[in-house]
């Protein structure tokens, strides 16, 4: 999705695949030894500290790393070390840091915490040196580049592919490995695609749904966030297996919904929960060409589930700069946030 306005955000939209290419260029050799490291490990667990777009980025590689290496992820909540002082029983397992800065206080103090304890920690991160890299065993450096706009992009893509890379090397799974090294390629193609279709859908509105299962929840969840922060719409992501268990009470005519399915085991049953929505009143857009009641969006098939779903979230970024713009605001400088935010 080409815009003729070059905001901050639209520029590094489409700097992903570049910074994608530059990641598994020069971290290629830290992908292998993180890789061996966990190998070597065998961890019974994983758990993941982050938060904002990074805990997002953590979402899809929990179902990422369950998927493929058949061990559980959980998600740690920074305030344990840095507020309460917990000292969890980690010496089994594996961490994942994930921090754009680098020197969040809270995300800092539980990989420090991690790691005392016995996990075998790595960190992604944009900032090299920096705190973060320092708490874990394993710093990678994820290439995304100065970020100038406020909501994050790029970096949140490259997080995810290197923890996608490390998790290649982790399990030996070729078939991811190859599929990594291919998404440059995918990702030029997914940032043309036009979603321009969803604006008149949702201009006026106040509240949307975003809707994904499995790794596309994820995606769903960082759509959420990117809505707010950027067009200044109240946006919830739910799982499509949860949206009818209660939220579906706020449905009614008119109400935007945005399903995002991937070419997976999960895509029929987001369809068909887009066409359930559709059927009452709403107005649904999904990434599918399975639907019969809601509209079809374009995406890119990349040829593999983990990174199908991640293509997905370039059109979105893209709609919501335009988004953001059509409603009279600036996607560079969304009110009240700052690049930064150290939470202690």
């Amino acid at each position: 999705m080409q815009s003729t306005v070059q905001t901050n955000m639209r520029r590094e939209i489409d700097e992903i695949p570049e910074a994608a290419a530059r990641l598994l260029d020069c971290s290629a050799s830290e992908f292998v030894a993180a890789g061996a490291a966990l190998r070597s490990k065998d961890p019974a667990f994983l758990v993941t500290i982050a938060r904002g777009s990074s805990d997002h980025a953590a979402l899809f590689l929990k179902y990422a790393i369950e998927l493929t290496a058949g061990i559980p992820v959980a998600s740690l909540g920074p305030s344990l070390a840095s507020i309460y002082g917990a000292r969890l029983k980690l010496g089994g397992g594996a961490a994942l840091a994930i921090s754009q800065s680098g020197k969040s206080p809270d995300i800092v103090a539980m990989a420090q915490s991690a790691t005392r304890a016995g996990a075998t920690s790595i960190a992604l991160t944009n900032t090299l040196p920096s705190p973060i890299a320092e708490a874990c065993n394993h710093p990678l450096n994820i290439f995304a580049g100065p970020e100038n706009a406020v909501a994050a992009t790029k970096s949140y893509v490259n997080s995810i592919v290197a923890g996608l890379a490390v998790l290649g090397e982790w399990t030996g799974d070729e078939e991811l490995k190859r599929a990594v090294a291919d998404l440059p390629k995918r990702f030029a193609e997914a940032a043309k695609l036009d979603w321009l279709a969803f604006v008149a859908d949702v201009v006026e509105a106040e509240s949307l749904y975003v809707l994904g299962r499995g790794p596309s929840l994820a995606i769903a969840n960082e759509a959420a966030l990117k809505f707010k922060e950027t067009t200044g719409i109240h946006a919830e992501a739910y799982s499509a297996a949860e949206v009818l268990h209660g939220p579906v009470a706020i449905v009614g005519p008119r109400f935007p919904v945005l399903a995002l399915a991937a070419r997976d085991l999960s895509e029929d049953s987001v369809v068909e929960v887009a066409d359930c929505l559709k059927g009452k009143g709403a107005v649904v857009q999904v990434t599918s060409n399975k639907a019969t009641k809601a509209k079809r969006l374009p995406f890119v098939e990349t040829g593999h589930p983990l990174t199908d779903s991640l293509a997905l979230v370039l059109p979105f970024y893209g709609l919501a700069e335009a988004l953001s713009r059509t409603r009279g605001l600036n996607p560079d400088a969304p009110a009240h946030l700052s690049k930064v935010t150290e939470t202690i």
